[in-house]
């Protein structure tokens, strides 16, 4: 499918961002998750129509799920599903009415395609084999700059390669991190990135150089992750959520 097909017919865009995400911090940034990990903003019917055309028409390239990892999947979809009233879900045991309108069937047997068409949060798993966290499961429908398929399987060190910040003491920092994260104490961090192109589909191979200019405060769009780890209780996988905001220009408010 053509970079044409790919694209939203028009720009998904956030107004305003929420308040703690206005300061840059040194990677990896991370601190404890005050409020509720997951969230609903005043883009959420817009992104989920985006999400439901990416998982329908490219689900290879969205979704993936090691067979021994979908115990740990399952268990995440029934912990989404029980914060979501909180949030203005109608949740049954068959279905949930999302704060857009839509029904959704919950699909036990393929728990991350549900998620994916119930959150506007990407999700990857990340669960210990050996002495390393390998990316075991994902629907990432929003990434920024890098490619799902260069990522599957893969340890965490191998995942964040193409990252210049990224440098081997930042590996042994998050890697620490890793290992150290509680049941019931997420954590979160934020990035920033400037961009031209609004789509918020824009998988890159690390192979590919990044465009110059990309990432540059002069873009027209700000694109910021809310970013939030959390370890799920039985089977101990690692959570990593992600929530994309994209603001034009003008709606950036002063970063310190």
């Amino acid at each position: 499918m053509g970079c044409v097909a790919q694209r939203a017919m028009t720009a998904i865009l956030q107004t305003h961002l929420p308040d703690d995400m206005r300061m840059a911090r040194a990677l990896p940034g991370i601190q404890p998750e005050r409020g509720h990990w997951l969230r609903v903003d005043e883009a959420y019917a817009a992104q989920m129509a985006r999400r439901e055309v990416l998982l329908a028409e490219q689900p290879a390239d969205v979704l993936y799920l090691d067979p021994e990892a979908r115990p740990a999947a399952e268990e995440l979809l029934g912990s989404v599903l029980e914060c979501l009233p909180a949030l203005d879900f109608e949740v049954s045991e068959e279905r949930a009415i999302c704060p857009d309108g839509r029904c959704i069937a919950l699909d036990r047997a393929a728990p991350l395609e549900t998620l994916g068409r119930l959150c506007q949060n990407d999700f990857v798993l990340m669960e210990q084999r050996e002495d390393e966290h390998v990316l075991t499961g994902a629907v990432l429908c929003f990434p920024a700059s890098w490619r799902l398929s260069e990522k599957a399987g893969r340890p965490l060190t191998d995942i964040h390669v193409p990252v210049a910040e990224y440098t081997g003491d930042v590996a042994r920092r998050v890697q620490r991190l890793f290992d150290g994260i509680q049941v019931g104490r997420p954590l979160w961090r934020f990035n920033q990135l400037w961009y031209e192109d609004p789509e918020l589909f824009q998988p890159r191979s690390q192979f590919e150089p990044r465009r110059v200019g990309a990432g540059l405060r002069n873009g027209p769009y700000y694109r910021t992750e809310r970013q939030t780890l959390l370890r799920l209780p039985q089977s101990r996988a690692v959570v990593f959520a992600i929530h994309t905001y994209v603001l034009a220009g003008a709606d950036v408010p002063p970063l310190d």
